[in-house]
């Protein structure tokens, strides 16, 4: 279950989304020749990566920039290019660097704090991302998301609220971090836990200000901007069959 895109768009360019999408896309593209040579990568991981053991505290936001694969890039821009642009409108642009940032410190933390010693390089902006998830949640718990839902022999996109695609996703990391060993490499599951609650956290005192539940009540709990009109309606769901074998 893949979110694509948001009802609301913001109601500013999010420069700040756009440049940190931009970075992220240029480092990774300048690595590239990295991964024709797997000991220059794992040199370059140890320079820049996030290694809790060595300690060094620079690799809590070098790391944040840095991918393993085409597919982990592409995927934490899609969720980042999703809910970036209105909790950056919502925040302002460097306070919403600062938030960014500061999710992905967090999320890093989660991370290490279950196992200091562990010398696994932690890479990816998924963290700070998951901060941002956290914050929408908080904001925008009702705003529709199209959601492209892959079902074996067909494939369709759904309007969903926030609260279930964000309220799924971070269950799914906490029920997924519980069963996985602190020591194995993959998904740093208790990084994006982490960096979830942080950002929902530190989006708490925006939401106090700008009312609490009233402020659900007079936006309806969805971003206070007209809604798109995408190509083929509002909720265009269409339908790809696969194929009988010959």
């Amino acid at each position: 279950m893949f979110p694509i895109r948001d009802h609301n768009p913001s109601g500013r360019t999010p420069y700040v989304t756009w440049a940190l999408i931009a970075a992220n896309i240029l480092i990774f593209l300048l690595m590239l020749p990295l991964f024709e040579d797997e000991r220059a990568l794992m040199l370059f991981f140890y320079d820049w990566a996030l290694i809790p053991a060595k300690g060094d505290w620079t690799g809590y936001l070098t790391s944040q920039f840095l991918h393993g694969g085409f597919w982990h890039l592409a995927g934490n821009m899609l969720f980042l290019w999703v809910f970036g642009d209105n909790m950056e409108d919502e925040m302002g642009h460097l306070p919403f660097l600062g938030f960014y940032l500061s999710s992905g410190v967090a999320a890093g933390l989660a991370q290490t704090l279950p196992d200091p010693a562990s010398t696994i390089p932690m890479v990816g902006a998924s963290g700070a991302i998951a901060g941002v998830m956290g914050g929408y949640l908080l904001m925008f718990p009702r705003a529709r998301v199209d959601v492209l839902v892959i079902l074996v022999v067909l494939i369709r996109i759904f309007p969903v609220p926030a609260w279930v695609v964000l309220g799924f996703w971070f269950v799914a990391q906490v029920a997924t971090g519980a069963a996985t060993p602190t020591d194995g490499g993959g998904v740093a599951y208790w990084a994006h836990t982490g960096g979830f609650v942080a950002g929902l956290a530190m989006t708490l005192p925006l939401w106090l200000r700008r009312g609490g539940t009233a402020f659900w009540s007079r936006t309806h709990g969805v971003p206070p901007h007209p809604e798109a009109r995408y190509p083929g309606g509002r909720s265009s769901i269409p339908v790809v069959r696969r194929r009988p074998r010959r």
